[in-house]
Order: C-alpha cells, then structure tokens, then sequence
C-alpha cells in the first residue's frame, strides 16, 4: 500500500555520499525547523564516537535486525558496508498522518523503496563540489580508516549516479547557501496543495475548494 494522498505532514528523504555534508545540513536545518521531526532508523553498525541509542540510532544486532525485517516491520532496508539499516513503517505512517513533517536521512536505495510507498515523499540529493573534496572532507572526519576511506569513494561514484532520480539536488560546496536552499526546499514543500488543504480543511471548504480526483 502507498501513502494516502492527503497526508498533512511531509516525508522529506535526503541522500548524499558519505562526506558530501548530508548530517551537518541536516542538523543545521532541524534547528532552524524544530518541527521537523528526525525519523531514527535501526541499524546494526557500532556506535561512533559521541552517538547514544535512541538517539542517532536504534542499535541492535544483525540477528534482531533480520528478525524485524522478517515480521515486515521496516518501510525500508539495505545493507551499507557491511551493515544493516532499515526504518519502521509504522512510526512514519503515523507521524505524516498527524501533520508531522518527517526528515530521513537514507541512502538511494532505501529512497526507492520508500518512494514506493510514500510516492509523494520529496527526494534531495546532496552533491559535493568534487570528488577532491569527498575525500578531504572524510579524512577530516576522522572517524573511518584509511581503507575504509579509499571505499567509500570509490561507492560515491555509484551513488551520485542515482541523483537523477530525486526532485531536487543540493550542491554543498558554501554551506550557508546550501542550507538556505535546503530549508527553502522544506517551506516549498509545505505548501503544496494536498498538504494545505488536509491542514486547512475548514477554510478550505468555506471556500469551495476541492480536490481534484481525477
């Protein structure tokens, strides 16, 4: 089943290639937009340094992970580098139905599963400004090693191919010009008409506006 049409809330999916800023503009824009809500997926990779359960993530095992999966409790699911990530439906559905915005942070391949679902769902794509500065900004990170690195780029190409299928895409080369088009993208968002008029039911048959079915 896909998502009703006149959901009030929206599901925002954003993708980018490990280091292209996705989570710094993220969090950039969750406080900018304190409604937004973060959707937490499961996944079965260590914590990184800093990073709490509930939190960043849910972190569980490959053997629990596999067993939710199972039982069709994730909207989507992937194996990234050896681990798994996935995302309860149920959370999401619930969320978008009671007017909460919703922000995934996913790779391509989750977007096209949950694209099935939820295909008024908007897709942003995070560019950086080259693969030069790719690998820069994960060396920066300073939370993977060097091997680890050197795959992770060698995937952005892979990945960055996928950025045709998105509605929009962002290049994060000034991060301050990228997040105001970020949060410009979200405003846009809201008011689309099948957001607006779920919102606003009442003033929006005072005056006689329909949706159009057909």
């Amino acid at each position: 089943m896909s998502e009703q049409v006149h959901s009030s809330g929206s599901l925002f999916l954003v993708v980018a290639p490990s280091g292209a800023g996705k989570s710094s503009l993220v969090n950039a824009l969750l406080q900018q937009e304190p409604a937004i809500k973060l959707s937490i997926s499961y996944t079965t990779r260590p914590p990184r340094p800093g990073e709490q359960h509930g939190r960043e993530y849910f972190f569980t095992t490959p053997d629990d992970f596999l067993v939710r999966r199972q039982a069709n409790e994730f909207l989507e699911s992937a194996e990234v580098f050896g681990n798994y990530y996935g995302t309860s439906r149920i959370q999401i559905a619930d969320q978008i139905a009671a007017g909460t915005d919703v922000l995934l942070e996913i790779d391509w391949q989750g977007a096209q599963q949950v694209k099935k679902q939820f295909p008024h769902a908007v897709g942003i794509f995070i560019l950086p400004p080259s693969i030069a500065a790719l690998e820069e900004r994960l060396k920066k990170r300073g939370q993977d090693e060097d091997h680890v690195i050197t795959r992770r780029i060698l995937a952005a190409g892979g990945e960055i191919a996928h950025a045709s299928e998105f509605e929009y895409v962002i290049i994060n080369q000034d991060f301050t010009v990228a997040l105001a088009e970020l949060s410009a993208i979200v405003k846009a968002a809201r008011c689309r008409f099948a957001q607006q008029s779920t919102r606003n039911a009442s003033l929006f048959a005072q005056l006689g506006i329909h949706a159009n079915l057909s």
